[in-house]
């Protein structure tokens, strides 16, 4: 069972496109909760939808990759896997 809270995070991050990033500060603004930040990051932390829900386009604001269940290099790996795919195909 997922809360309300987890429901809007999971349906903003579904609309980041493949190649882009936000940060857990911006989906934490779109979904209307500016100072929640962090219960973004434990919200994609137990993220049951993956890949529906691509929790591995989130990053930090100051650029780093931040936290990902996998590990971090996994979610390195898919981020550049999705740029990858993009410019192999022109875009």
């Amino acid at each position: 069972m997922i809360t309300e809270f987890q429901k809007k995070v999971y349906d903003f991050v579904k609309t980041i496109p493949k190649g882009k990033t936000a940060t857990y500060k911006e989906v934490a603004i779109a979904i209307g909760r500016p100072k929640a930040y962090r219960a973004v990051g434990n919200a994609l932390n137990k993220n049951p939808f993956a890949p529906i829900v691509p929790c591995h386009r989130v990053i930090r604001t100051n650029g780093d990759i931040g936290g990902f269940a996998l590990g971090h290099l996994k979610k390195v790996k898919l981020l550049r896997g999705e740029l990858q795919s993009l410019t192999s195909r022109g875009r």
